[in-house]
């Protein structure tokens, strides 16, 4: 392996633990506690709606894909993620840091989309 390709296997190393860090500091609920918000109602009535006529938001999938993230690795190894993973996992932290600014509101008010919102991206601001 030439020193480039070398240099570019540790850059890459090193994005896939810094993504991975930021999702764990930003995600605080378990792949269960996860599991079960999307199965209720409340998880549906925030957020922006797909585009494919599902009428699934864009939150409600990607709290589908964290769930997957979170039990296909649940001892969170950042060598264990795939591009696929590291790319939303990167996604859902730069989400919830520019919404954790609204956590004040998402703690008062369990019924504001502020709160909704968040949980469906993974953190639960009733959780300290």
């Amino acid at each position: 392996m030439s020193s480039s390709e070398q240099l570019g296997t540790c850059v890459a190393r090193l994005a896939q633990a810094n993504g991975s860090r930021d999702f764990n500091s930003t995600v605080n609920m378990t792949a269960d506690e996860l599991e079960q918000w999307l199965r209720e109602s409340g998880s549906q009535e925030s957020g922006w709606s797909k585009d494919d006529g599902s009428g699934e938001s864009i939150g409600h999938e990607s709290g589908r894909k964290i769930v997957e993230i979170l039990k296909k690795n649940p001892q969170k190894d950042p060598s264990k993620y795939d591009d696929e993973d590291v790319a939303h996992m990167r996604k859902v932290a730069a989400y919830n840091k520019r919404h954790l600014a609204q956590e004040e509101k998402a703690k008062q008010d369990t019924n504001s989309n502020s709160y909704k919102s968040l949980k469906n991206w993974g953190h639960d601001a009733q959780k300290s």
